[in-house]
């Protein structure tokens, strides 16, 4: 079972999403129910402040991989170590296959993607846009 992360212990990996968004909440619930990953997923809400401010602006865009109080991983490269952790074969199988080089390029398109439209896919509202870059 995955452990709650109630601060930034060395060696504690989380998976840390944004918990205002109901497609983020909904997507990160099917990989838990159907991959019952060891790494924990939480809403980066919920994470110490200490740990998450400096990385607010990636934390607004996209899922980060923490390990300990530094970020490991963030986006594609983050969903595919969650899934990697995974006692199901075929999801740890994924996690090895959105690393390939030939495949990571395509799944951070499409990873971008659904990051920029998270408000219209389904769950998603508006508070689950993402917020614009001012130029």
């Amino acid at each position: 079972m995955n452990d709650t992360v109630t601060g930034s212990a060395p060696g504690r990996t989380v998976l840390a999403f944004d918990g205002d968004c109901g497609f983020c909440q909904a997507a990160v619930r099917q990989i838990q129910l159907r991959a019952r990953p060891r790494t924990a997923a939480v809403a980066w809400q919920t994470l110490p402040p200490e740990l998450t401010e400096p990385h607010l602006e990636r934390l607004d865009r996209e899922v980060l991989l923490f390990d300990g109080d530094r970020v490991r991983a963030g986006g594609v490269a983050a969903l595919a170590a969650l899934l990697g952790s995974s006692p199901v074969r075929v999801h740890r199988g994924v996690g090895r296959l959105l690393r390939l080089p030939p495949i990571r390029p395509a799944a951070n398109l499409v990873y971008r993607w659904v990051a920029r439209n998270r408000q219209r896919m389904p769950g998603g509202t508006a508070a689950c846009a993402v917020p614009r870059r001012h130029a």
